[in-house]
């Protein structure tokens, strides 16, 4: 019963919003190559923004953060980062470049291919 519970959390989550956008995109004229792009890039950069800015909590065990011993957890949203409030108030981050580089790649990619679409939809008209 519960993994049923889970599959209809994942597709009320995941499937329905990338339907609805694929249907909206279709309606709207949008070629299919730009809703293929732009969906897994939308999805990807609120992936990895979300892991970005929840990386100092512990998830399970307080134990396993990363600021267990040293502060306390800080969480910023915009842009996804997380930090660790020392004992001396210094704030350091506990996210590398890469996952911002993945995060800030796919939110351009996502933001340049619906301004293209908007370009091309005002092209056409």
């Amino acid at each position: 019963m519960k993994s049923l519970l889970v599959l209809s959390v994942l597709l009320l989550v995941s499937a329905v919003p990338t339907a609805g956008v694929w249907l909206l995109g279709r309606w709207a004229k949008v070629p299919a190559w730009m809703l293929i792009v732009f969906v897994p890039a939308g999805w990807l950069a609120v992936l990895v923004g979300g892991i970005l800015s929840q990386r100092a909590h512990g998830t399970l065990f307080p134990e396993t953060s990363p600021c267990h011993r040293t502060g306390t957890p800080v969480t910023q949203y915009f842009p996804p980062d997380s930090f660790c409030r020392h004992d001396d108030g210094e704030l350091r981050t506990v996210n590398g470049p890469v996952g911002e580089f993945v995060f800030w790649t796919a939110a351009g990619t996502a933001v340049a291919v619906s301004g293209g679409a908007v370009v091309r939809r005002r092209r056409r008209a």
